[in-house]
């Protein structure tokens, strides 16, 4: 099957998907009541909530910093900012996850590192995300006993949690021992992208062979439990700054929670981003919906207005601040986009 054939089997399944989800989002929503919550808004904790939405990216920066010290010590931090918005800016327009590569190549551009060397450190990132949403979702249900008695959810609604809990668990501890494993018999798995490269050409044959050992010590992090530790505890940072972006959004619609019963709701629209289509479409507003009304009770309208709402300011404040650093760096959209495709220095 040739390469084009599979992007456009690849962009049907995506499409596909993303219909779905929204149809299930979209269902049965009374668009006047939808319009009527959506403009019942605090302008002043709104614009605190624009304000916010860029906080994930620095924390996540900062944190990608503190992995990468023991490489590069003076790693500048506004490089990796900029390779965070880009990353996440490719997210948001193209299908695929495309950005998820343009981050770490774009930051070894920058910084003069390892592209693959910096790709095997997303793969620890997006590791300990499962890991520390896992925890706080953990922490969420066992103390349950303590918040009962001001707050109940739906039944079926911590079922659900439970489940998807379980699997990000399962997926996380999979991948940790798998990276673990990968990095302990790096020699054995060397050879093994030796042994897969040989079908390739000659002149490209070093590149793979060059960049899957980079890959494989991009992952020596794991090497020491005090580095373990810390960037777990950093890693739990990044997601609490993001349970408060969300807990001053819902105050300024004055949905009025406890900031600890924000967590579950942003483990499910986490659950519903990880779907690779283009802008978090479909799978994060059905899952955000779902959040809403069986978490916090509100009615099915409202919880429409408010995902629309928070879908588009972060999808809109991500992408303006991604244009700029494109510009700044006189580049374009599909440029950017090119690095994702390929992971030369």
């Amino acid at each position: 099957m040739s390469s084009r054939r599979r992007r456009l089997i690849n962009y049907l399944v995506i499409g596909l998907i993303t219909i779905v989800f929204l149809w299930f989002f979209f269902k049965s929503v009374n668009w006047a009541e939808t319009w009527k919550y959506i403009k019942k808004v605090n302008p002043y904790l709104m614009a605190l909530t624009l304000c916010l939405v860029p906080l994930h990216l620095v924390t996540r920066s900062i944190r990608w910093k503190y992995l990468l010290r023991s490489v590069k010590a003076g790693l500048k931090i506004y490089n990796a900012i900029e390779a965070n918005t880009l990353g996440y800016t490719v997210n948001y327009i193209f299908p695929g996850r495309l950005g998820e590569v343009v981050r770490p190549v774009f930051l070894a551009r920058k910084e003069k590192l390892s592209a693959g060397y910096l790709i095997g450190t997303i793969v620890v990132e997006r590791t300990f995300d499962i890991f520390a949403m896992c925890f706080l979702l953990g922490a969420f249900l066992i103390s349950k006993p303590a918040y009962g008695s001001f707050y109940q959810t739906r039944p079926e609604a911590l079922t659900h949690l439970y489940l998807w809990g379980k699997v990000g668990l399962v997926l996380a501890t999979l991948l940790f021992m798998l990276i673990v494993l990968i990095y302990s018999l790096k020699g054995k798995a060397s050879q093994l992208v030796s042994s897969l490269s040989r079908p390739f050409p000659e002149k490209i044959r070093w590149r793979v062979v060059s960049f899957g050992q980079e890959f494989i010590e991009g992952l020596k992090f794991f090497q020491s439990w005090p580095r373990l530790i810390g960037y777990f505890c950093l890693s739990l940072v990044v997601w609490l700054g993001i349970c408060f972006f969300y807990w001053v959004f819902l105050l300024a619609y004055e949905v009025k929670v406890p900031f600890f019963l924000t967590i579950p709701y942003v483990f499910l629209t986490g659950v519903g981003a990880s779907i690779p289509t283009p802008g978090m479409a479909g799978g994060f507003d059905y899952f955000s919906r779902v959040g809403l009304t069986s978490l916090f009770g509100l009615e099915a309208n409202l919880a429409v207005g408010l995902t629309i709402v928070v879908h588009a300011i972060q999808l809109i404040v991500t992408c303006a601040l991604g244009y700029v650093i494109i510009w700044a760096n006189r580049l374009s959209l599909f440029q950017v986009r090119e690095l994702g495709k390929g992971s030369k220095r």
